[in-house]
């Protein structure tokens, strides 16, 4: 079970948002190159990066920050970005950069024809970020709820060849109210490709909760606000997560 920190930028800077508004932005630090370099001290083995402002815009707007986080990063673990990644000339520079995965999420909604010619052109590098709540899809930065079934998109995807899928729970993203196990699993149970849980995750208990249902295909869990409030110590929760997978 991997534990994957995120960083989220917005104006150059780290933050945190709550449900996904851009007012209410926490800023963690104004290096996110020193924060990506904290959690591989921290023994991550993979990081998560959302450019938030890309995701609004529709292209990526924080490239010199996600490039200071590939130089510090190196080849020594894989990196993935999400946010405003909408064509496929973007998708390459975004791998040139160094980038070992990119995220297309309400891109991959609204031009399915879009995220399967991406799958095409650059196996193994594309994961899906499906956002949903109450079983539904959302798109534009969480403000339009689609009637798409999380389930019936998933296998859809998975056949255009996706490497895996983040399936985020809207609702409890940013409120550490736990994470999402039950549609989480409905979700792995459905698809052979990997999901990464996404959401609420906030405790130990979490970590433990995720490590029973390993076995169904959920792989990892993205680790936002409670990693940088304090509440979850990321190295102690990446720790347990080994334990229990052995």
């Amino acid at each position: 079970m991997l534990i994957i920190p995120a960083i989220d930028l917005k104006d150059g800077q780290c933050v945190r948002l709550k449900q996904g508004l851009m007012e209410q932005a926490t800023v963690f630090s104004d290096s996110p190159a020193d924060m990506a370099r904290h959690w591989v001290a921290q023994g991550a083995r993979r990081l998560h990066l959302v450019d938030l402002n890309g995701a609004f815009a529709g292209k990526p707007k924080n490239e010199s920050a996600i490039k200071a986080i590939l130089k510090v990063v190196g080849d020594d673990i894989p990196v993935q970005l999400g946010g405003g990644i909408r064509d496929l000339d973007t998708i390459e520079r975004c791998l040139d950069d160094g980038l070992t995965y990119v995220i297309i999420g309400t891109a991959a909604v609204k031009n399915p024809g879009f995220l399967h010619d991406a799958c095409t052109a650059f196996p193994g590098h594309i994961i899906v970020g499906l956002d949903a709540k109450d079983g539904k899809v959302a798109t534009d930065g969480w403000s339009k709820l689609t009637g798409h079934d999380v389930v019936d998109l998933g296998k859809k995807f998975e056949d255009y060849g996706v490497e895996s899928i983040i399936y985020t729970d809207i609702g409890r993203d940013g409120m550490l109210s736990g994470i999402n196990i039950e549609a989480t699993v409905r979700l792995a149970q459905a698809l052979t490709i990997p999901v990464i849980a996404s959401g609420g995750l906030s405790r130990l208990e979490d970590i433990r909760a995720l490590c029973e249902v390993e076995g169904e295909g959920v792989v990892g869990t993205i680790a936002g606000r409670a990693v940088y409030d304090g509440s979850l110590d990321f190295k102690a929760a990446q720790q347990m997560a080994d334990e229990l997978g052995r």
